[in-house]
């Protein structure tokens, strides 16, 4: 085995393992955004449990936490509203929903469960001594449904539901002019106007 040998035979082995420790800390690195992610999901399902856990060992997400996270914390205060009849919850929900509000499929989430909340806040609240309140409710709801299509058309749910909201408060329409009035800056022809005359013998 002459020198040339030797050298190549070092060579090789120092690219093997340099290679090796490469793919060692790439695995370590994976494995690291693994768990992150393991504990991000448990955190989720915990949040989105079925009737949702109730009390102060549940821990809410901070705002600078996945967002992920904070939709699933939104969407458990939402089911508590829901299910207890609960106005806090309600107002929690709205406010955990309206930072996560952008033209992404979350944000497009976001948006959508707001318009639920506030619909379903609007016919509790027609129901109620003071139906006029649920204008504005409906209103924004119907404003969240068609910002939902604007983005995206084939969402049928969101069509629907803003079709639930038309028919609880229809949209206002542009007056017109009586037919047998004119329009108010319409202006009259000259040969039209009376005691005017054309000249003519």
């Amino acid at each position: 085995m002459g020198l040339n040998d030797a050298w190549t035979t070092r060579g090789r082995t120092r690219a093997v393992l340099v290679l090796l420790a490469a793919v060692g800390l790439a695995a370590a690195v994976q494995a690291g955004l693994w768990w992150r992610d393991a504990g991000l999901n448990a955190r989720i399902a915990e949040l989105a449990a079925d009737p949702p856990q109730a009390g102060p060992q549940l821990r809410l997400p901070a705002d600078d936490e996945a967002r992920e996270l904070r939709f699933a914390a939104a969407w458990r205060s939402a089911l508590l509203a829901r299910q207890q009849a609960s106005a806090p919850e309600r107002e929690a929900a709205l406010a955990r929903y309206r930072p996560l509000q952008d033209d992404g499929p979350l944000g497009q989430a976001a948006r959508y469960n707001s318009a639920n909340l506030l619909l379903r806040q609007a016919i509790e609240v027609r129901a109620t001594l003071q139906p006029g309140q649920a204008i504005a409710l409906l209103e924004l709801a119907k404003e969240g449904y068609r910002d939902v299509l604007r983005h995206d058309p084939g969402f049928w749910e969101a069509r629907y539901n803003l079709e639930r909201a038309q028919r609880l408060l229809p949209d206002a329409e542009e007056e017109e002019p009586p037919v047998n009035e004119p329009a108010p800056e319409a202006e009259r022809a000259v040969t039209t106007m009376r005691g005017h005359s054309a000249g003519l013998p």
